[in-house]
């Protein structure tokens, strides 16, 4: 896998093309029970070619050691997660906030990866004031954005779903992240596109369409939504195929908006971490064919 352009991160190069795994990439956390060699290992003997990962498992192994791994390992990593957290409108936190930022952008610097998810941040405590909030994010990728740029990052905002708005995310749907990203050029922030965050969202494929026009489109990650939802929602992301969206139907939509990067698979969920990780990886790419690709 090759960067592409504005809308191709991670682009599948074109050797690859006849391979219908060449797009998948495998999001660390869904298979959190492995270390970072054992997810590279079970990817690269899998035949699949990419990962996304994870700031603090790959601290805990070293930056440049991780890196290191993954090109040992043939492996692309398509994406960083993950910065942000931007909202507190107290000086020294936003302050802490940004540094760190910054160390989030070597690092995918250091992985090789030109995307890093952004997770806005919530309500700070007693604040009510979201539209401010919002506006503080914005600030912070101003200030954010050259340094990523010189060192060939973009930086990508994910919309979560509403229910995480007060405590994690004042960026819930995909035109509240465009209304942010297009204040820059496209080159330095795009939006991420995950399933299991905008399903629900009647406007979401018109907003697909709009990222695609502006080449916004960064990153692209699958996960299901399962009813009922368990306790703890954060970690109920359901198996590709196990709920209710239609996860080929948005693939489509991010390609016909010119989107040609990789397919991140994304998926919290406490089940699949119990089990052994090789039978969860192959059943990941045969749901991957089956609702995807």
């Amino acid at each position: 896998m090759t960067a592409g352009g504005a809308n191709g991160a991670g682009a599948v190069d074109a050797s690859l093309a006849s391979d219908p795994l060449a797009r998948l990439s495998i999001n660390q956390a869904t298979l959190k029970q492995w270390s970072l060699p054992e997810l590279a290992m079970g990817c690269a003997e899998s035949g699949i070619r990419a990962v996304a990962l994870w700031r603090g498992p790959v601290q805990a192994y070293g930056v440049e050691r991780a890196a290191a791994l993954m090109r040992d390992s043939g492996l692309a990593v398509t994406s960083l997660c993950r910065g942000g957290f931007f909202t507190a409108a107290d000086p020294a936190r936003r302050a802490a906030a940004l540094d760190d930022n910054r160390s989030a952008i070597d690092e995918a610097a250091a992985l090789g990866t030109g995307t890093l998810v952004l997770v806005s941040g919530g309500l700070p405590e007693g604040d009510r004031h979201i539209g401010a909030a919002r506006e503080r994010v914005a600030d912070a990728i101003a200030e954010l954005a050259p340094y990523a740029a010189e060192r060939d990052v973009r930086l990508a905002i994910e919309p979560l779903h509403p229910m995480y708005a007060s405590d994690r995310c004042v960026v819930s749907t995909l035109g509240q992240a465009l209304d942010i990203a297009e204040r820059f050029p496209a080159e330095q922030v795009g939006v991420v596109v995950d399933t299991y965050h905008i399903w629900w969202d009647d406007l979401a494929p018109a907003q697909i369409v709009r990222a695609g026009v502006g080449g916004r489109i960064a990153c692209f990650q699958l996960a299901d939504w399962v009813t009922p939802l368990p306790e703890g929602v954060l970690l109920g992301r359901g198996q590709l195929g196990d709920g209710c969206v239609d996860l080929r139907g948005f693939r489509e939509q991010v390609d016909a908006a010119g989107y040609r990067g990789a397919v991140e698979v994304e998926i919290f969920n406490p089940a699949l971490w119990a089990r052994d990780g090789r039978e969860v990886l192959a059943e990941i790419a045969g749901r991957y064919l089956r609702h995807a690709a």
